[in-house]
């Protein structure tokens, strides 16, 4: 099989039938065998019924329904699990991604082997204030932050080679940086590609002013995870065992002080307890053990966690 579309999808009865008539024109005219995943994010609309039908008019169509709503996230990963495709390609069901840029996506992966290519949405047809102004200061400090030159990370429009997708897993809001989670599994080769955005023609959007605050913690979240989720000890143990090391330092030397000062027959000196500096040294031991804890606690953890998805119910699924 060519190209797997695996799209996630909440609330969006109106548009599914117009997608999927444009991906079938554009992938017939091509020429591609082909896919349409829709990962239905518990919707409480008409949209399963709709891609039930769907799927029995067109046997390229299939469907995965989750009992409630989890996340896109968890609708990219559980469609990454079940795609047969060479190239996989994600996009929105609210028909401002283009079918049309398909064949120029699955081209850039097959011919000019990128590992992924992201869509840019260079002209938006968002509110500036709303959407496009904070979007693009978010794009620009993840950009800083990951050192990967892409312009827009949360474009829907995405294509994969297969291999990246049965690779990579995405959870919680981490749909946002997976270019970052392909580059930390070794997916280095990261291309981009200016795509048309259009206006919303159905529904209405499920974008919220929490996802730019997410976005931030997940970003340091998966900055931290990419880097020392396997070794947790490696971050924890050493700032615990520099930090104890500091405040038993200062302790030793507080006591070698005042034996010093015994031993010249100094008259006043003061108890080592008396000193403020001494409690500043104990508490510092004592973050170190926590910090040193910490980190043993979180290697425990990562060499026996399962895989986080697992929990997802779902309730209905036809290919």
């Amino acid at each position: 099989m060519d190209i797997s579309i695996v799209i996630p999808l909440l609330n969006e009865e109106e548009s599914l039938p117009e997608l999927t008539d444009w991906i079938n024109k554009v992938m017939n005219e091509k020429g591609f065998s082909y896919e349409i995943i829709f990962v239905d994010d518990g919707s409480t609309d008409h949209s399963w019924s709709i891609i039930e039908q769907l799927g029995a008019e067109n046997p390229s169509v299939k469907g995965i329904r989750f009992q409630r709503n989890y996340g896109k996230s968890a609708a990219l990963n559980v469609g990454f699990e079940v795609t047969q495709g060479d190239v996989v390609i994600t996009m929105d069901a609210d028909l401002q991604d283009s079918p049309d840029e398909i064949p120029e996506l699955y081209e850039m992966i097959t011919a000019k082997q990128y590992d992924l290519v992201s869509g840019w949405k260079k002209v938006r047809y968002d509110a500036k204030f709303a959407k496009n102004i904070p979007s693009k200061f978010f794009n620009w400090t993840t950009r800083k932050i990951s050192k990967i030159k892409l312009h827009d990370f949360n474009c829907g429009l995405k294509a994969y080679r297969s291999d990246v997708v049965k690779t990579i897993e995405v959870y919680g809001e981490m749909h946002r940086y997976i270019p970052v989670i392909a580059k930390w599994a070794g997916f280095t080769k990261i291309g981009e590609k200016v795509v048309k955005h259009q206006k919303r023609k159905y529904g209405t959007t499920k974008f919220g002013w929490n996802r730019f605050i997410n976005g931030y913690l997940d970003l340091i979240s998966i900055m931290f995870v990419s880097r020392f989720g396997k070794k947790p000890m490696h971050f924890f143990g050493l700032g615990g065992t520099l930090s104890f090391l500091i405040g038993f330092v200062i302790t030793l030397w507080l006591i070698i002080q005042k034996l010093i000062n015994i031993a010249h027959g100094v008259a006043y000196y003061r108890q080592v307890t008396d000193q403020p500096l001494f409690y500043l040294a104990l508490l510092v031991m004592v973050f170190g053990m926590q910090l040193f804890l910490a980190g043993f606690l979180g290697e425990m953890v990562s060499r026996n966690s399962s895989e986080r998805n697992k929990y997802i119910i779902r309730t209905k699924y036809h290919v």
